[in-house]
Formats: C-alpha cells, sequence, structure tokens
C-alpha cells in the first residue's frame, strides 16, 4: 500500500515550533524499518538520546569518561540533519554505584559534579540545541529529593553556562505539567535562578500521561504561561500517554487521540512553547510495558508501525490534510472529534517511506525548512485511509466555505479558509498566525 507521509515536523514548523522530534535508543538503530521512519526529519526534526548520555553511561568510573555510546545519536541527528536535545546532566538515578554508593561531603560531591558537566557538555559542545541539565530534583509534594542541598541547582547551571554559552539550559520533570506544588516547585527554581543571574533558558515537561487524566487544554496553556511569563521558553520533552491496561479498546484509542490532541494544541497556543518530543514513536520499543505493570499502548504509532488515531489526532492539530482514493478503513477508530472524513494515512509494517528533503542542522535554519515538502508528499500519494465519520463533510480541514471541524484551524493571518466551527466549539485565537476550534 502506498503511504502519505504527514511529516510531523515540517507541519510543526509551519505553525511556529522549532521542531517536532523523538528519542531514541541506540539498541533500536538496526531496526532497518524503524530508523525509516526515525531519520526521516520532516516527520522528525529532532532527536534525544534516551540513555546514552546518563551518568552511568559516560562516566562508569571516577573520572574515566567514555562517549561511545553517547556520541552514536548525537552523530546520526547531525547526519540526518536533525536538531539534537541533550539529556541529561545531573540526576538522581542511573548513577553508577561509585557515585551512589560513595562517600561523599558535600563539597566533595559538588566538585565531582562541576567536574562531570564540564566534561561531558565539552564533549558535545556546539551540538546540543539543549542540555537537560537537573533532571527530576523534586517529590510530589515540592519538596528536594534527598540531595547536596539545593544550591546543587544554581551550581549546576552556573557551570553548564560556561561550558557551553550558546546551548539552551533546561530544568526538566515530570508532574508538572499542570499547576500544583511540584509545578510550583519547578518554577521557582527559575525564579531563584533568574534572581542570582544565573542563566536558565528552559523548562522541559516530560508529560508522561495516562489515558482519560491528562490535564485539560486549560489546565496545560496556563501552567506553560506561568513559566513563559518568568522569561524562559518551554518544551514538551518526553510526551507519551498509556493505557492503564491493554489490550486498548477503540473507545480508550479515542479517548487517546484527543489527550494527544490536547497536549499538542496547548503547545501551538503558548508562544513560548518550542517543540514537543514523544519518548520514543512506537510501542515497539516503549518503556511503559516495563515501569508499569499492565500498562502499555502509549506511543502514536503501534508495534507494527501501523498509525493509531494519536497519530492522525496530532496531524489534525498541526494543520495536516489530505485527499486520496478511500480503500480501507483504519483498524482503530478515530475520535469524529478530531478527525472527519478526511483521508488519514496508515503506514503498514511494509510500507514505503517517502523521501524527505534535507533538514537544517540549526534553530533559525530548521525554521526556514520549505513547506512544499508536505504538498510534494501528498502528489506523490496513490491511495490513502479513510476515516469513516457520521457527518461528511469535505475533504479538507480548512474548506473555504461551511464549517471547521474541531481542533482544525479557522483563522490567523493569511488563512482564508471558513472562521465558523462545528456546534459545540468556537473560533479561538492563539497567536497571531493561528486560531483553533475549540
Amino acid at each position: 500500500m502506498a503511504v502519505l507521509w504527514y511529516e510531523q515536523d515540517t507541519l510543526a514548523v509551519a505553525k511556529g515550533l522549532t521542531y517536532f522530534g523523538t528519542a531514541t535508543e541506540n539498541g533500536e538503530l538496526s531496526d532497518t524499518q524503524y530508523t525509516a521512519i526515525l531519520d526521516n526529519s520532516t516527520e522528525f526534526g529532532q532527536l534525544t538520546p534516551a540513555n546514552a548520555q546518563k551518568w552511568d553511561s559516560t562516566e562508569p568510573s571516577q573520572g574515566v569518561f567514555t562517549f561511545t555510546k553517547g556520541d552514536v545519536v548525537p552523530a546520526r541527528a547531525k547526519a540526518n540533519g536533525q536538531l539534537l536535545r541533550c539529556h541529561t546532566l545531573v540526576w538522581y538515578s542511573q548513577l553508577p554505584s561509585w557515585v551512589s554508593a560513595g562517600t561523599w561531603t558535600n563539597a566533595t560531591l559538588t566538585e565531582v559534579m562541576k567536574n562531570h558537566i564540564t566534561k561531558v557538555m565539552t564533549q558535545y559542545k556546539g551540538q546540543c540545541y539543549a542540555w537537560d541539565v537537573v533532571n527530576e530534583a523534586f517529590n510530589e509534594d515540592g519538596t528536594y529529593r534527598e540531595s547536596i542541598g539545593p544550591e546543587y541547582i544554581p551550581i549546576a547551571f552556573q557551570t553548564a553556562s560556561e561550558v557551553d554559552p550558546d546551548a539552551k539550559l533546561y530544568y526538566n520533570d515530570f508532574n508538572i505539567e499542570s499547576s500544583g506544588a511540584k509545578s510550583t516547585a519547578a518554577l521557582n527554581v527559575v525564579k531563584d535562578l533568574k534572581a542570582k543571574s544565573i542563566r536558565i533558558d528552559g523548562v522541559g515537561m516530560q508529560a508522561h500521561f495516562i489515558v482519560g487524566s491528562t490535564p485539560s487544554l486549560s489546565a496545560q496553556t496556563t501552567n506553560l504561561d506561568s513559566f513563559t511569563a518568568q522569561g524562559v521558553e518551554v518544551a514538551y520533552t518526553e510526551l507519551d500517554i498509556r493505557h492503564s491496561s491493554v489490550p486498548a479498546s477503540a473507545a480508550q484509542l479515542a479517548t487517546q487521540a484527543d489527550d494527544y490532541a490536547n497536549t499538542v494544541s496547548a503547545c501551538l497556543a503558548v508562544t513560548g512553547c518550542i517543540g514537543i518530543t514523544i519518548w520514543d514513536f512506537t510501542d515497539k520499543y516503549s518503556w511503559v510495558p516495563s515501569a508499569f505493570s499492565g500498562a502499555g499502548e502509549a506511543l502514536p504509532y503501534n508495534e507494527d508501525f501501523s498509525k493509531k488515531p494519536a497519530y492522525a489526532a496530532i496531524v489534525k492539530v498541526l494543520g495536516g490534510a489530505a485527499t486520496g482514493a478511500a480503500t480501507k478503513v483504519v483498524d482503530a477508530a478515530v475520535p469524529t472529534s478530531v478527525v472527519s472524513s478526511t483521508a488519514v494515512p496508515v503506514i503498514s509494517a511494509n510500507s514505503t517511506v517517502l523521501s524527505s528533503t534535507a533538514a537544517a542542522s540549526t534553530k533559525d535554519s530548521c525554521k526556514s525548512k520549505a513547506a512544499t515538502t508536505l504538498s510534494t508528499a501528498v502528489s506523490q500519494v496513490t491511495s490513502a485511509v479513510a476515516v469513516p465519520t457520521t457527518t461528511p463533510s469535505t475533504n479538507s480541514t480548512t474548506p473555504a466555505t461551511g464549517t471547521v471541524a474541531k481542533y482544525y484551524q479557522c483563522g490567523g493571518t493569511g488563512y482564508t479558509g471558513s472562521t465558523s466551527c462545528v456546534a459545540g466549539t468556537t473560533c479561538t485565537v492563539q497567536n497571531e498566525f493561528y486560531s483553533q476550534c475549540l
């Protein structure tokens, strides 16, 4: 079956984001079906090494650094013209035993931390769009995890700033995606560093969500706004939305699609939200089943690389549209609140990926990727997958007349389509370039 390659990164950049990306692992890179998707820089414009740059991989013995594992994904990103988010320098987990079981004073451990940051960042200087400098410093109630004291955070950021003045420096955590004690604690990190004139450029919302319990669109946008108001950018850095039990039903897949749509919509709605990274893209390599007993199916691609309703929902929110012959019905129903009768792509296990244009390797040039890549892909389609709906509509997410479906674009600078939203939704201004039926 021919494939319509929707190019999530191309769509995201066209909407004003810097990238749409994915995490990956070295052990997955021998899977050629997987890498055919991973290496398409119009689908994923950014890569994150999930584990290979962590402390246990880069400094397994004190003062002995090895970057054999850590160099793999950066080299691949460079070859593909993809941005690189580097992850992570200081974290309480995945530490080598010489750190976790050592006998330290605050002073000696601080020096060890500073040396580790310096050596690792020097290795990747000039390669990383951003570094997760400190990862998961807080308990759920907003108190610090056991550490060498709260001052390690300013020391870590100051050290990182001195080593690589060009990389964006992030604080990264989970369960800070909506208001609460933990989110407040992360916000206070930003305020504290700013007050000390220590550089912090961004906050990463990991967004390891649960289907049906994902924060609402308004809760997410309000939270993102609270961080950008402090003068930092924000990004979703490890997005996945897991089912508590599997296999998921069609209704659960529809809810998952809505949850993904809300999160992507939240980023589009906040000017300072610069990108979205999913924590790998296929269930075949998801970390979720090994971490949460009985849970799974958290990612937009199934294990066989076919695409879920969640993928269609992401594409629709990003403004993707296509036409094509209705040849097959998607295995799992796509929620009609997200997708109309417009043809929706499925990439199957025996599909061939369309060739991509080379993506730029810097932030500015990334934003200048030709928007024509999507129309080029559309022109190469010979068949597509139609998604059934109870209400027929035109084959466009932005019809010139008629009503616009939920999550579709309904306004913005240069927009010429209909501004009338489907019943129950309102055309809501997100920024000057983009209004959306919500």
